[in-house]
């Protein structure tokens, strides 16, 4: 496929990081910047109604993350992270993303970016990596500590220590807090993967429990077991599952 044109969007809360990628696009007439967001809620927005080839997008952001920004679009535009990391902190995902920008970075390194950026674009595979696997490979230096989930043009937080328990749903999952359940597209192994394992199990195939909302154990006729609940809600448990609780609440 032939490209002669790209759109992109710049997105980082700073103004002087945004003017310093607009500087360095203007050497590139192909590029038209299409749209400038100053935080991840702008983004997601952005992204969903002009639908952008290309996207700058800064980490440490308020309100959403670049993390989270990326789980709440689908599909991907071409991705550059622009990050203040350090070099051993991006080792973590680099491989993954298109690319990256390391905040200072140099012109030669901005044009290195940038073309793979438009080969992706050329080569029509611009989806990065799983935004969870981003997350988990950074969990290190970024400890989860909620969810975003995206229901039509509304975002909703999930504090971690709200959830009362995770369920499978084919390629979903439905996170269960305060009463009301919300589906987020990810599967319950690639969640498992970014949640702490000292406050969260895996009990069942289709189950992922916080220890901290178990109130007590009950086995059934045969070798069965359940999980009761502090708010009496009922969850089976698996061989595997009941073996790994036993463990940790000996």
């Amino acid at each position: 496929m032939s490209k002669d044109t790209f759109t992109a969007l710049l997105v980082d809360d700073e103004e002087l990081a945004r003017g310093l990628v607009r500087e360095h696009l203007q050497s590139h007439p192909e590029i038209q910047i299409i749209g400038e967001c100053a935080n991840g809620f702008e983004a997601v927005k952005a992204t969903t109604e002009l639908s952008p080839d290309l996207m700058f997008l800064d980490i440490q952001m308020p309100k959403l993350n670049g993390f989270e920004v990326l789980e709440l679009m689908n599909p991907q535009p071409a991705t550059i992270f622009i990050t203040a990391y350090d070099q051993h902190a991006l080792k973590a995902f680099e491989a993954h993303a298109v690319d990256y920008l390391l905040k200072p970075f140099s012109e030669a390194r901005f044009e290195e970016a940038l073309a793979k950026a438009k080969a992706k674009c050329i080569a029509g595979h611009v989806t990065v990596a799983h935004p969870a696997e981003l997350s988990a490979a950074a969990r290190d230096k970024w400890p989860l500590e909620r969810i975003v989930v995206r229901d039509g043009s509304k975002v909703t937080f999930i504090s971690l220590d709200k959830l009362d328990y995770v369920q499978a749903q084919d390629d979903y999952v439905e996170l269960k807090t305060e009463g009301r359940g919300y589906l987020k597209q990810q599967t319950l192994a690639s969640l498992e993967n970014q949640l702490d394992p000292k406050r969260f199990l895996r009990i069942h195939r289709s189950f992922i429990l916080p220890l901290d909302r178990l109130a007590r154990l009950e086995q059934g006729l045969t070798d069965s077991w359940t999980a009761i609940l502090r708010d009496g809600t009922k969850l089976p448990v698996s061989k595997s599952g009941y073996a790994k609780l036993k463990e940790l609440i000996q």
